[in-house]
């Protein structure tokens, strides 16, 4: 059989440009020459290569994290070309990419998610709307960021307006949230039509972080993760539930990756975010859950590839 011609695209202008090329440096020493013939592409630098060389590739493998990466932005792009690509289309990268959207279709779906409001400009000068809404300790988040950038917990009153301003060098549309003090979770899903949720992965970061910030996800032995996570069996079939179905609301496909958090003392979960391209190295939090369910890393790439080149359809008879 003739090689799959496999672009491997990854970089690009984002805040998480380095953390992209490390995982696509990761992918490519995994993926099976014997299969691919993969080329590589800086989407920074490299629009007008790929744009002509779309003729001569079979698929796409994104790599890219944040702004133009996982917004939907290089998925349309790629529509556009006829290159199929793994993972969501423009739609559900755009959902999922914007915190305040995507937890609006969270609520709509009966999906359980802590009490946020979007901050305005009049609250840079007085804090009191969002301190009654949400009150201390809150979480200030830009809405179209990942890993955690431009992220703070905030436990004074006084404290607010510096972490709003925080956030808005990195994104102009800035969400307050309810903080809730808990255990971190994730729930990955794999699957076009007929998603199915992975083992769940506890986040514990070191004691010297407030939460799971930038540094602690990238920076070696700062976190530890547990797959399986230790929980309820009720805990755990609620979070791969909630998984799959925040999956399918927000119209993804091919894998994406749930955050949440167990509240402190119960049995309660709020979720955070979906992740439409999760970080891919070997060690990443979804490639450690696809691990346990038996696929190993090249393994769940080749599964990924495959779930990338379904006909639409295969996906109406995978239903």
């Amino acid at each position: 059989m003739a090689k799959i011609r496999l672009a491997l695209i990854a970089g690009g202008t984002s805040d998480e440009r380095e953390v992209s090329l490390r995982g696509a440096t990761g992918v490519a020493q995994a993926l099976d020459p014997g299969k691919y013939e993969v080329v590589r592409y800086d989407p920074a630098t490299d629009l007008a290569r790929i744009a002509c060389d779309a003729e001569k590739i079979d698929v796409a493998f994104l790599l890219l994290h944040g702004v133009n990466g996982e917004d939907g932005t290089i998925q349309g792009f790629l529509d556009l070309l006829g290159i199929p690509y793994q993972g969501s289309g423009v739609l559900g990268s755009a959902l999922a990419m914007d915190k305040n959207l995507a937890k609006t279709m969270y609520r709509l779906h009966g999906l359980p998610v802590a009490p946020w409001v979007m901050v305005e400009p009049r609250d840079l000068q007085d804090t009191g709307r969002i301190l009654a809404e949400v009150g201390v300790p809150c979480v200030v988040k830009p809405v179209r960021q990942g890993s955690s950038i431009g992220m703070s917990i905030v436990r004074q009153a006084d404290k607010l307006p510096e972490a709003l301003r925080l956030a808005l060098r990195h994104d102009d549309s800035v969400m307050v949230e309810k903080y809730i003090k808990g255990r971190e979770l994730t729930a990955g899903v794999l699957g076009n039509a007929s998603p199915e949720a992975l083992p769940l992965v506890e986040i514990i970061p070191d004691a010297k972080f407030e939460f799971f910030d930038y540094e602690a996800k990238y920076q070696p032995g700062a976190s530890r993760e547990i797959c399986p996570a230790e929980v309820s069996d009720a805990v755990r079939c609620k979070a791969q539930d909630y998984a799959v179905r925040a999956h399918r609301c927000l119209q993804l496909r091919g894998y994406s990756r749930t955050d949440m958090i167990l509240a402190a003392g119960g049995e309660e979960l709020y979720l955070l975010e979906t992740n439409t391209i999760p970080g891919m190295t070997p060690t990443s939090l979804l490639p450690q859950a696809a691990a346990a369910a038996g696929y190993p890393f090249g393994a769940l790439l080749d599964r990924l590839i495959e779930l990338a080149l379904e006909k639409p359809a295969e996906l109406q008879g995978e239903a």
